[in-house]
């Protein structure tokens, strides 16, 4: 189907337009998926992540510098601990039923993260 539009659009052209038909047509095409690129690749930069935005000063204005770099990797970390993990913690008990502290639970979810990651 490609190539009988291709036929169509190119018995239609002018004989001495069809030389440079084919050149002028792909880079039209590429500089417009370039622009496309180009356009996409700073939409996506802008945008804030959810730290980024929460990095702001008692007063209300936004951090920056090391202060900055300091809010957003401590809002990560805590993003990272929040997040959901394999129900490890859930079963960081001891015999007696109380939960595990310290380096013995650090110890615990280390093997039990490393177990549900192989699949045991």
């Amino acid at each position: 189907q490609v190539t009988q539009c291709y036929r169509q659009l190119n018995s239609s052209i002018h004989p001495k337009l069809k030389a440079n038909f084919m050149p002028k047509l792909l880079s039209c095409i590429l500089s417009s998926l370039l622009v496309a690129g180009v356009f996409f690749s700073q939409a996506a930069a802008a945008a804030p992540t959810a730290c980024e935005t929460k990095a702001v000063s008692k007063d209300g204005k936004p951090l920056a510098g090391a202060a900055k770099t300091a809010s957003i990797k401590k809002c990560e970390a805590d993003a990272k601990a929040a997040a959901p993990t394999s129900g490890c913690a859930d079963k960081a008990v001891d015999k007696n039923g109380k939960p595990l502290a310290g380096a013995a639970k650090n110890s615990f979810l280390k093997k039990c993260e490393k177990d549900a990651a192989a699949g045991k």
